[in-house]
């Protein structure tokens, strides 16, 4: 009778837990997963393609430049001054004006931008002063840099007295990619945990001490990357020089910071646009512009290799 009973038991314990299956939940599941599977094979599709587009483009523009420019590169085009009327020579004189642009902008706006992003994510956090100096930062990246070329022939040309020369392009540039600089660093010290900084300072390290032995090696790979792209606007523009430092025509090498110098860019602008004989001087157009990508990238390449150095140094 015991037996019975639990048997019963067991039976009606089991069939309580039976739900019998819904007409057409399992198609209904399947056809749901199924149409979820092709929508997101379709996103991915786009995505892909659109990469590829952006790939494809890029390919067009450098095969372009290359093919035009190919033909002109040589060494005589790469190490002599330009000659009559910049219809024939070459760039050299431009080549090292650019160099000479590029580092100093970059000895300018390095050192501030990287500290005021410092200052910014360390010190001044909730501060509004801290507010304030980001939204003039925001809007600082947004002005046009006709408009930093304007603002530097006022100030380091006509007040400072520095004239047309190198010490003015340079700071007018500094001013230019400065934005980039200090939004990438605070950026890249954000992206720290902060436990990093809690465990440095419970272990008797100063704040500045964290800052410089623990956080920025952990941040600095990723601070080269705004670098880089600072680089790379700064090298290409023509609006600021134009008002700064650029000449039209100077066959000669810069004797101190405060000569014109030549510059690939406007160099480029000038031999396309207003060159004595421009049908003549355009394949010298597209050899300028083949060797301006060239430094470009291999600016690009050499910080992407020390970007890689310092991140496999903060992981060992």
């Amino acid at each position: 009778m015991k037996t019975t009973k639990k048997q019963e038991t067991n039976t009606n314990f089991g069939s309580s837990q039976f739900i019998p299956p819904v007409a057409g939940g399992v198609s209904g599941s399947s056809s749901s997963y199924s149409s979820k599977r092709w929508s997101q094979a379709i996103a991915f599709t786009i995505f892909k393609l659109m990469s590829y587009a952006v790939v494809a483009i890029l390919v067009l523009i450098l095969g372009f430049i290359v093919s035009k420019g190919f033909q002109v590169i040589s060494w005589d085009f790469l190490t002599k001054s330009p000659e009559e009327g910049m219809t024939k020579g070459g760039i050299y004189p431009a080549i090292v004006g650019t160099l000479y642009l590029v580092l100093g902008s970059s000895l300018f706006s390095f050192p501030i931008g990287i500290m005021s992003g410092i200052y910014m994510n360390e010190y001044a956090t909730g501060n509004k002063i801290a507010a304030f100096i980001r939204i003039m930062t925001n809007n600082l990246s947004a002005v046009p840099s006709v408009v930093f070329g304007l603002f530097g022939m006022a100030l380091f040309v006509n007040v400072m007295g520095f004239g047309d020369s190198i010490i003015a392009g340079s700071l007018t540039l500094g001013l230019l990619s400065l934005p980039l600089v200090i939004r990438t660093t605070e950026e890249s010290l954000k992206a720290i945990d902060f436990s990093y900084r809690e465990g440095s300072l419970a272990l008797g390290a100063t704040k500045l001490q964290t800052i410089w032995k623990v956080i920025m090696p952990m941040a600095f790979p990723n601070i080269i990357t705004g670098l880089i792209l600072s680089i790379g606007r700064v090298s290409g523009e023509t609006a600021p020089i134009l008002f700064t430092v650029a000449a039209y025509f100077l066959p000669k090498l810069p004797t101190s910071i405060f000569d014109q110098v030549m510059a690939l860019p406007y160099h480029l602008y000038v031999i396309t646009t207003s060159g004595t004989n421009i049908e003549i001087s355009r394949g010298i157009a597209y050899g300028t512009a083949l060797v301006l990508i060239f430094i470009v990238l291999l600016v690009n390449v050499i910080a992407t290799i020390l970007r890689d150095y310092f991140s496999r140094k903060v992981k060992m």
